[in-house]
């Protein structure tokens, strides 16, 4: 197998791979980078030195996998886009929304690029999409050979897949960003039977040790929205929009039904709330997703005020605040409430899933209690006052999970990708096998 890692700037980003096998040639991903704009956000489709792809292979729809898959889709016109059944159903409403991202950045940032793609792209390739149910295998065939493709949940969110390729006798292993652990909404990942000839894994939480299990994190975040509520403020949990809110939407659900969560408003705003309309419809069409609307009726949820600003006195209702973005970047409702709580002794902001240590977020979650802090976007700056407190509700494995997967299915050689260069390197001091572990420079290609 020949691969070569696209994500031009590694670590967690563009992510994407390029993968030769004898007459065969794939993709699989195609993100943007979260914290870069415009062309430096994509990943390197310079360096793909096929001039047809045999398919385009998504493994799930958050943008640093999904945001742009239609740019590679227009440089391979022909290439079909290979997916889960929810990935297929959540595909385009990402996309969409992140049209929607870059033609306001346009006109805030001057970007004259944007958007990179416009929203009939997006529905036309809608119409190149196979939908692909786990567990089945399916053929390409070229030059007289075949190449076999087989989906597997991989349990990280509503479609996210692993992506088996058997190819002569050759048996290659992409886990996608993976979660072993049933959540409130998915299952759990499933790997495949047997021994795994190379295996391409994801590293994400090398450099994270859990200190709990996802229950008792799950426990203690009730205690603490508790805690905020009962004396008198009010609670933000910022959350990624696909996933993250609705796992949350799920336990807040059922803590209330059960007694556990206390009496309060409940504020959501955004994609996260609309998203949880397919988590949905994915449940009653495929079984694959845990969830219902009801659950969201039953919380009563409030739409967030409008016009959010800590200059005039912020939040003005005492609640839950369950926000996008997850990193609380600028320009965002977590983003303002964030400010708008800053300073309150009495609230909490909790994070409960991976911010990036650049991001707002990141650099909320390593301040002391007095630390002053600028939010540059809103031209605020405070003295934290309010809680912050950090809890493990990761969609991700835990390094432990990842290094007996690879011990189990014993490959005879190793990728590493999908993780900063601390995590990786955690993997590098831990793993062997036969034919080395191999951690890709960008760009170059690697024979394995």
């Amino acid at each position: 197998m020949k691969l070569i890692d696209l994500n031009s700037k590694g670590g967690i980003g563009a992510n994407s791979m390029y993968v030769e096998l004898g007459p065969f040639s794939l993709v699989i991903d195609s993100g943007v980078h979260p914290k870069l704009t415009g062309r430096e956000a994509l990943p390197a489709f310079e360096k793909i030195p096929a001039r047809h792809l045999d398919a385009i292979i998504l493994t799930h729809t958050h943008l640093d996998h999904l945001g742009s898959i239609p740019i590679l889709a227009r440089l391979f016109p022909t290439s079909p886009i290979l997916t889960s059944l929810p990935s297929a159903l959540l595909m385009p409403r990402m996309l969409h929304n992140s049209v929607s991202i870059m033609t306001l950045q346009r006109d805030e940032l001057g970007l004259k690029e944007y958007p990179l793609y416009t929203r009939s792209e997006v529905e036309k390739l809608v119409l190149r999409v196979w939908e692909s149910p786990y567990h089945r295998r399916r053929v390409f065939e070229a030059n007289g050979e075949e190449l076999y493709v087989t989906l597997l949940p991989a349990g990280h969110l509503a479609g996210a897949s692993g992506v088996l390729l058997e190819y002569r006798h050759q048996r290659i292993f992409f886990t996608g960003d993976i979660l072993f652990q049933d959540q409130w909404t998915v299952r759990g990942a499933s790997l495949p039977e047997g021994k795994i000839d190379i295996l391409v894994m994801e590293t994400t939480r090398g450099n994270a040790v859990r200190q709990a299990t996802r229950q008792e994190e799950a426990e203690r975040l009730l205690l603490s929205i508790n805690d905020s509520i009962e004396s008198g403020g009010s609670v933000l949990i910022p959350a990624f929009a696909l996933g993250r809110m609705q796992e949350l939407l799920m336990h807040l659900s059922y803590a209330r039904k059960n007694g556990e969560l206390l009496e309060a408003p409940l504020f959501c705003s955004g994609l996260g709330v609309d998203i949880a309309d397919y988590y949905d419809e994915l449940h009653r069409k495929t079984g694959l997703v845990h969830f219902s609307r009801k659950l969201i009726k039953e919380l009563r949820p409030k739409v967030l005020p409008d016009f959010i600003d800590p200059h005039r006195g912020g939040v003005r209702h005492k609640g839950i605040y369950l926000l996008s973005s997850g990193m609380v970047v600028e320009k965002t409702p977590s983003y303002a409430v964030a400010a708008s709580l800053f300073g309150d002794t009495l609230s909490s902001i909790l994070f409960v899933g991976y911010c990036d240590p650049e991001t707002p977020g990141g650099e909320i979650r390593r301040l002391n209690q007095g630390d002053r802090y600028l939010f540059k976007g809103l031209d605020y700056e405070a003295e934290l006052k309010a809680r912050v407190e950090g809890f493990d509700l990761s969609g991700h494995a835990d390094r432990e999970d990842l290094l007996k997967m690879a011990q189990q299915l014993e490959p005879r050689a190793i990728v590493l990708t999908h993780g900063e260069p601390a995590a990786r390197q955690y993997f590098l001091d831990r793993l062997s096998a036969p034919s080395g572990v191999l951690n890709p420079v960008p760009g170059e290609m690697y024979e394995v």
